[in-house]
This record gives structure tokens, C-alpha cells and sequence, in this order.
């Protein structure tokens, strides 16, 4: 009688196949390590400019106290805050210096640096904010020359297109006025009469009584 067969043991996957994965999904891409390099960056920068910030306000209330209250142990306090400010701000300059080399070697690397897409423009093209009103002028223009004049020989015709009433009115002044310039014309043609006839009579009279006095 034969022993039974025995399957064939599965090789299990040992404790470092199992981790690859893992690590490898860990490690970070060589874009990654740039934009980190660059955070990195601005993040020194912030801290360079603060510190700047605080020495030169330091420096201004020095030269704004000089020689006045600020002396003794608070002037010595405010310079050894100066150099501990000039102490941080070496160091983080050797800091930024390491981190510039590195984002130098890490946009080196192929697929590091990626480039950003233009924006896409949305709505008409630029073309049409020059064409647009070029076109509206051409248009508009002679149509709003047409209306203008339309309006003028309109109005135009009205003033020459007299109402006949009023024409009858017209004529009916101009004739009083006709008659009233005859009628003046009349009455100084008899003043004139009046005049002359008694300037003969006061003439004729006065003629007699020098004859008179001449007989006497």
C-alpha cells in the first residue's frame, strides 16, 4: 500500500517581498521632491525676512534712544539681541545656501520639473473685442446720421407747413395794421392843414393891424 501524496508546500512570501510594495509606493517622485525642495525654500526665505525685520527694528530704536534712556543694562540687552540676530540669520543663510543646491540637483532629474499648462481661455477670442466695436461704429454710424436727418427735414416741414388759421390771422393784422397807418397818415395830413391855415390867418392878421396903426 502506497502513502498518500503530499501536496506541494506554497512558498510564502517573506517579510521583505511583502514590505516592497509598500516602500515602494513610499518613495517620493522626483516632482515631489522638488516642489518639497521649493516649500523648503520659501519657508527659510519667510524666516530670513522676519528675522531681518526684528534686527533692523532693533537697530532703528538704538539710533532713535541714542544717548537718552535707553542705556546701561537695556542697551546692552538690545545689542545682545543684535548678535544673537546676526548669529541666526548666518545659519539660516548656510541653510538656505544646502537648500538651493538641492533643489538645483532634485530639477535635474528628468520629470522633476513640470511644466504648468497654459490656462484655458474661456469665452470669445480677443479679435472680437477690437472687431466688435469696429463693426457696431460702421454700422450704427450711418443709421444714426440717416435718423438724425430724417428728424430734421420732419421737423423742418412742420415750421414751413403753417396752419391756416393762423395765415388768416396773419393777414387780418397786416390789414389793421394797413389801416391803421392810413388813418395816422390822414390825421397828421390835417394836423398839417390846421397848422399851416392858422399860421396864414395869425400872418393876415397881423398885416392889418400895421396898417391900422400906420393910419391912425
Amino acid at each position: 500500500m502506497q502513502p498518500p501524496a503530499v501536496a506541494p508546500a506554497v512558498p510564502q512570501a517573506t517579510q521583505a517581498e511583502q514590505t516592497t510594495p509598500a516602500l515602494a509606493d513610499a518613495v517620493p517622485s522626483a516632482a515631489a521632491m522638488y516642489e518639497a525642495a521649493r516649500a523648503h525654500r520659501n519657508a527659510l526665505g519667510e524666516q530670513m525676512e522676519s528675522l531681518e525685520q526684528s534686527r533692523h527694528s532693533l537697530l532703528r530704536e538704538l539710533e532713535d534712544h541714542d544717548g537718552s534712556d535707553v542705556a546701561g543694562p537695556a542697551r546692552t540687552g538690545m545689542e545682545q539681541r543684535i548678535v544673537i540676530l546676526d548669529q541666526r540669520i548666518a545659519e539660516l543663510d548656510k541653510n538656505i545656501s544646502t537648500v538651493d543646491a538641492q533643489i538645483a540637483r532634485t530639477a535635474s532629474i528628468p520629470g522633476a520639473v513640470v511644466e504648468k499648462p497654459d490656462p484655458v481661455r474661456q469665452g470669445p477670442p480677443e479679435e472680437m473685442y477690437v472687431i466688435g466695436p469696429i463693426v457696431a461704429l460702421a454700422v450704427l454710424l450711418p443709421m444714426s446720421i440717416a435718423f438724425a436727418r430724417r428728424i430734421w427735414r420732419r421737423s423742418v416741414t412742420t415750421v414751413l407747413t403753417m396752419p391756416r388759421e393762423l395765415n388768416d390771422r396773419l393777414f387780418q393784422l397786416e390789414q389793421t395794421a394797413e389801416s391803421t397807418a392810413l388813418e395816422v397818415e390822414r390825421i397828421g395830413e390835417g394836423q398839417r392843414f390846421m397848422t399851416k391855415l392858422l399860421t396864414e390867418r395869425g400872418s393876415h392878421a397881423l398885416g392889418e393891424g400895421a396898417r391900422v396903426n400906420e393910419t391912425v
